[in-house]
Order: C-alpha cells, then sequence, then structure tokens
C-alpha cells in the first residue's frame, strides 16, 4: 500500500519536507478527519446493506465515494501522467468492475478496506520515521550572541561566525560547535549518542551543537560556522542515508515495474480467453479477473522492504549509530573479518611516561619535550606534559621543525640538531642505538647524531574492550586485525589481552590500507569492515568493506570516509549495529516470502475460481499490512 497520492513504485524509505516538518497537531487534525471520514462512509454502507429496496444502489455508490474519491482521482492523475500500471488504477479498475457486474456491496468494502489498512499503514510508516526524523529535534533554533556591550543578541545559528561569543542557558541546545571559555554546566548527549549519562564540561571543553545544557550557564566561543557544525553533518546524513539503497531494494523496485504490467495483463487474458474458448460466461472470468487484480498489487514488497531498512537505520541512530543507508547494512551482514586500528580505537589514547633511560634523564627528558613540544601527536603531547609536570615549566627554543612522515621529528635547539622518533628515523640519521626492551611507544633520542637514550609512552586500553570484541562472535565475525604504528612489543602487549587474530606494528599510515587490501581471501561474500578514530584513517575507511568510525562525532575526515559513525567511542557499539543489520535482513526476508507465497497462491486460486474478493483483500491489503508491522519489530 501507498500513501495517497503516490504510486505503489514510490519508497516511503526517506524523510522527505513532509515528513520532517509534520507536527502533532497536523497529525491530529488528519486524524479526525479521517474518522468523520469512515463514520460517514460507514453509516451510508451500512444503511445500504439494510435498506433492500428502490434507492439501494444510490446508498452503495454514495458510500463508495466517500471511501474511494480520492484513489479514483488520483488513478486518473497517474494515467495522465503516464504513469498507469500503480495501485490506485489496481483498487479503481477492479472495485468499478465489480459494481459493473452486480457485486456493489463487494466493491463497497473491498474500498473500505483497503481505506483501513491505508490508515494503519500510515500510522506504521510515521512510527518508522519517527525513530529517525526524533533526531531533527536536534536542529538549534536560534542562538545568543554576546555583543560588544555586554548585551546578549538572538540571532539565527546561521548569522553566527567564527570568534563569536555565545551564551547557552540552561534547558537550551549548543547551536554550534565551539569551546567553553567560561561556565560549567551537564550536558546531555543523548540525541547525539544514545548515551543517558550527562557529560561534565568546564572552561576549555569543546562542546558539540545539539546537546542540551542541563544546568549552569555557559559562554562558548565558536570555533565552526553552522553548516559545518556536529549538528548539520550529522542531520545531512541522516537525510541522505534512505538515498543509498541496498541491493535488495534495487531488486524490490525492478520487480516492481515489471511485475504489475505483466499481472495486469495476465488479468486481461483471465477474463477473455477462457469465455472465447467456451470454458464459461464472460461476468465469471471478469469476476475471477477483478480479483486477480486486486491480489496483483506488489505493495507488501514494494513498502515493507525499504521502511525494513529504513526502520533498521532508526534503530540505529537511536543507539547512537549513523549508518548511511541500506547498502551499509547489507554489508554489514556479511561482514567476517573487523580490521581495528589500534591507538584511540582499541586503547583510551590518553598516554603516559613509563621509563626514561638515559645518562642523564632529567637532560633527556628535556631534550625530548623540545623536539615534541610543537607536535599534535598523543605521544609527544604526553611527554611535553610530563616535563611541564616535572619541572613547572615548558620548552623551548626549538627550531626548523619539521616532522618525518611516520617515523619521528627533527629540529634545532640550542644550537644542536635533534632527532626524536622510532627505529626507522634512528637508522635514516645513521645513529646506533640498541632496541628497547618492554611494551609502549618508544621514542629515541639522538643529539647531533649521538644516540642519547629513549623515553618509553604507553596507553591503556579501553574499558570494556575485550568483552566488546568477544561480542563479535556471535555475529559472525571469524577473525580480528590490528594495524598500528607502534612497535611490536607494545602491538602484542594489546593484542594478547583483547585475543587478536593478526597483529601488524611498526606500519607507516600508507601501509594500513596496502595491508588491509592484501589480506588473505575469505569465503565466497565475506566482506572487512575497518574501525578507526576518524582522524588519519580517513584513506583506510574509505577502502574497506565497511568504514566505521570510533569516537568520531565531529571529526570531518570520519563523517565523509565512513559508512558508519559510532557517535561515542563505545566499541559495544560495533556489536549493536552487527545485530541490527542481521535482523533487518532477517525481517526482509521473512517479508519477502511471506508476501510472494501467499500472492503466488491467491493468485492461482482466482485464476481457478477458488478465491474470493475476501480473500484477494487480504492477500492485498491484510498481507501489506503485517509485512509493514513486521517490518517495525524492535531490531
Amino acid at each position: 500500500m501507498a500513501e495517497q497520492g503516490q504510486s505503489c513504485g514510490i519508497s516511503h524509505g526517506h524523510c522527505d519536507g513532509d515528513c520532517c516538518g509534520h507536527t502533532h497537531a497536523q497529525e491530529e487534525a488528519t486524524g479526525k478527519k479521517l474518522i468523520i471520514r469512515f463514520g460517514v462512509g460507514l453509516a451510508f454502507f451500512v444503511a445500504a446493506c439494510l435498506w433492500q429496496k428502490q434507492g439501494q444502489t444510490a446508498l452503495f455508490l454514495i458510500s463508495y465515494a466517500i471511501f474511494g474519491y480520492d484513489v479514483i482521482l488520483q488513478a486518473l492523475k497517474n494515467i495522465f501522467k503516464g504513469q498507469v500500471f500503480d495501485e490506485n488504477f489496481l483498487m479503481s479498475l477492479s472495485t468499478v468492475g465489480a459494481m459493473v457486474i452486480g457485486e456493489m456491496s463487494e466493491a463497497v468494502f473491498v474500498m473500505l478496506f483497503y481505506q483501513v489498512g491505508e490508515a494503519f499503514q500510515d500510522y506504521a510508516v510515521r512510527r518508522s520515521r519517527r525513530s529517525i526524523t526524533a533526531l531533527m529535534d536536534i536542529r538549534p533554533d536560534f542562538a545568543h550572541v554576546l555583543t560588544a556591550d555586554g548585551s546578549l543578541r538572538k540571532v539565527s545559528p546561521e548569522q553566527v561566525a567564527i570568534g563569536d561569543v555565545i551564551v547557552v542557558k540552561a534547558g537550551e541546545k549548543i547551536p554550534l560547535d565551539g569551546t567553553v571559555v567560561e561556565g560549567s554546566a551537564l550536558l546531555d548527549t543523548a540525541a547525539l549518542t544514545g548515551e543517558s549519562l550527562p557529560r561534565e564540561v568546564e572552561a576549555g571543553s569543546a562542546v558539540l551543537s545539539g546537546c542540551i545544557n542541563r544546568d549552569g550557564l555557559l559562554r562558548v566561543e565558536v570555533t565552526k560556522p553552522f553548516g559545518e557544525s556536529t549538528v548539520m553533518k550529522i542531520l545531512e546524513l541522516v537525510e541522505n542515508a534512505a538515498g543509498r539503497k541496498s541491493k535488495t531494494e534495487k531488486f524490490i523496485t525492478r520487480f516492481a515495474r515489471v511485475y504489475t504490467p505483466a499481472v495486469v495483463g495476465l488479468a486481461v487474458l483471465l477474463a477473455v480467453v477462457p469465455p472465447i474458448l467456451g470454458q464459461g460466461a464472460f461476468s465469471q472470468w471478469i469476476g475471477r479477473a477483478l480479483i486477480f487484480l486486486v491480489v496483483s498489487c506488489p505493495c507488501a514488497l514494494v513498502l515493507s522492504v525499504p521502511l525494513s531498512y529504513f526502520a533498521g537505520i532508526g534503530a540505529a541512530s537511536k543507539n547512537g549509530i549513523l549508518i548511511k543507508g541500506g547498502n551499509v547494512l547489507d554489508t554489514l551482514c556479511h561482514t567476517k573479518r573487523i580490521v581495528f586500528d589500534k591507538t584511540g580505537t582499541l586503547t583510551k589514547g590518553q598516554f603516559t611516561v613509563t621509563k626514561i633511560e638515559g645518562e642523564n634523564p632529567a637532560a633527556l627528558l628535556e631534550m625530548a619535550a623540545a623536539g615534541e613540544s610543537l607536535s599534535n601527536h598523543p605521544v609527544a603531547r604526553a611527554i611535553a606534559k610530563h616535563f611541564e609536570t616535572e619541572t613547572g615549566r615548558q620548552p623551548e627554543g626549538v627550531t626548523d621543525y619539521a616532522e618525518q612522515g611516520g617515523m619521528g621529528i627533527t629540529c634545532q635547539w640550542k644550537g644542536a640538531r635533534l632527532a626524536l622518533g622510532n627505529r626507522r628515523l634512528m637508522e635514516k640519521e645513521g645513529v646506533a642505538c640498541p632496541e628497547a626492551a618492554g611494551s609502549g611507544s618508544v621514542v629515541y633520542v639522538a643529539k647531533d647524531g649521538i644516540y642519547q637514550g629513549y623515553v618509553v609512552v604507553d596507553d591503556t586500553i579501553k574499558d570494556g574492550a575485550a568483552d566488546a570484541l568477544a561480542a563479535l562472535t556471535p555475529y559472525g565475525v571469524t577473525e580480528t586485525v590490528m594495524l598500528t604504528g607502534d612497535g611490536k612489543a607494545a602491538a602484542e602487549k594489546v593484542g594478547k589481552t583483547l585475543s587478536i587474530h593478526r597483529i601488524y606494528a611498526e606500519l607507516l599510515p600508507a601501509d594500513k590500507l596496502h595491508i588491509l587490501e592484501n589480506l588473505p581471501e575469505m569465503e565466497a561474500d565475506a566482506k572487512t569492515a575497518f574501525v578507526g578514530d576518524g582522524i588519519n584513517d580517513a584513506p583506510v575507511l574509505a577502502g574497506a568493506d565497511v568504514g566505521i568510525a570510533m569516537g568520531a562525532m565531529g571529526s570531518d575526515a570520519a563523517m565523509e570516509a565512513a559508512d558508519v559513525v559510532l557517535m561515542d567511542d563505545d566499541l559495544r557499539k560495533i556489536s549493536v549495529g552487527l545485530r541490527i543489520a542481521k535482523n533487518t535482513r532477517k525481517i526482509v526476508m521473512q517479508n519477502i516470502v511471506f508476501a510472494l507465497g501467499i500472492k503466488i497462491l491467491v493468485l492461482l486460486l482466482s485464476a481457478l475460481g477458488m478465491a474470493t474478493m475476501w480473500m484477494a483483500v487480504f492477500a492485498d491489503v491484510g498481507v501489506a499490512v503485517l509485512a509493514i508491522f513486521n517490518a517495525m519489530r524492535k531490531k
């Protein structure tokens, strides 16, 4: 079944302006009109059934017009547009034909039941849409900009520029991404992350648009224009998700285009050929052909399949998982191998200095901190922070700073050339150094080509990571892989703790994509997913069958490259996404088998003269309603 004004070939699997802008008041008004329409039409229908005198036909016609006027009008409009073979045409042809052969009560009841089915299905469609359109509530309506004289000016978020300071009061949505410059508060991030626990922010904390200020007063310096804010990127992902259709959805669309005109042709043959061959009266076979037409509408498939995927995407969004379309859900179903980046994905990415090995540890730390002071790498920040904590001052005097991709950095400091990084950098610089023992990320330090010692910086595994990886097995994941630029010892320590099957260490950024593309072949149709933190993993996220961005809220690269965006860094959400994908696929297949099975059975019965109009109505409207409600089941 389709909403009035839409053909059967038009999917409900998208959120257009109508669905997003449909208010509760509008829905209530529509519901009241529908009840009045049903009540009046049913009154005329009952009166016609009870009135066994002259005028009964007029009462039936009035009742039929009340229930079916919009269907007939839409059928005529579509015919003029060249869209003949749709649901409106089939229902109009079959019911008008039934009245012509004298089946007045059946014709009216078919249209009545059809409209009841429409009402149920419209409810199901709106319920499905709400799971996604609820996200539209995160879009802020205004921003309070702090002016030069200290007053507040209420403006549209689009009018706020980078660098402006906005004030967010308790109970208001944060309208744009920014940094807190004054105040503290608890933020409700449920709409973005699916997490019920509030997040505490204070001066210096980054905040994202779409979160709700639960208490306190915040002054926030805007860091991104509204069009590039997190909330707008999320809304864009949600609105475009249904545009990326699965293979099943595309097949159903093509199937309906061929199937519907084919069955109309068969109905015509059923009405004409047997009487010509002397197998009965025209009225008998026309009646069978009309039943055949009612059964033939493919609405159960055309609506329930896209709705199943749409509901799956909505269920994922409720859990803080953005899935970019039905095609991604299908690919997730066949995922057998998951490849993980290490730092920031399996580990917290919060490094601390655990060891300083050299003849003069204090001087070694100062050299390391000076060289790393201009880098944003987590390891570099950890060393610089450790130096500040130990000495109470910041390193300085660095010039000619240069990053050596995947190896480390070189610079000038107090008249000497420093090289800090891994063993590959030491080899490039011609520095002989012993290999450090133990786990962690090792930063070797050389001054003027002479080895000075090393600093070990270690990371911690995320809480619940082991349980999260173990939870993948029930959903068909047979192999896990870890890619990292860290040394073998650090990588093997994490891999052993998490029971990871394959470990690739000491990789340059470019090596990760090469490794991913050359992993051993798996069984046919098996897919590989890559999970990364979204900061420097964009090429690998894009190169995998499914790219999953971990903790990537606000990362432009991840939003663009990944197929799945996890709105927080909870590894357990991966198994949730797999479960939703597999349940969605199972429901899709159930609907296809059920709808086709019932239709084929009743089509055969109608051709043999063993099906009634009531059976035909169930095979069309009834099956469609059941399939829709099956699609709405919890994923």
